[in-house]
């Protein structure tokens, strides 16, 4: 395990690339362009950043990156 100590203004600053980075993520997730198989893989990162993120945030702030569908779940439609 790895910690390190950040002020605030670094705290911010942090959690607001990790924001970013779910969004775009999210948005992704919904582009059709991209293969099965590199979704698999952003899943997997996904779930690593949204648990940063959660150690951050609020379970308010949290819950609007909440994953609605599993990527198995659309990839049978």
């Amino acid at each position: 395990m790895l910690g390190f100590l950040l002020n605030s203004k670094e705290c911010q600053e942090f959690e607001y690339l990790l924001k970013r980075e779910l969004e775009e993520m999210l948005l992704d997730f919904s582009d059709k362009r991209i293969d099965y198989l590199v979704k698999r893989a952003m899943e997997e990162r996904y779930a690593t950043l949204f648990r940063m993120y959660a150690r951050l945030a609020s379970p308010n702030e949290l819950s609007k990156y909440v994953r609605r569908k599993t990527l198995q779940q659309e990839h049978l439609k």
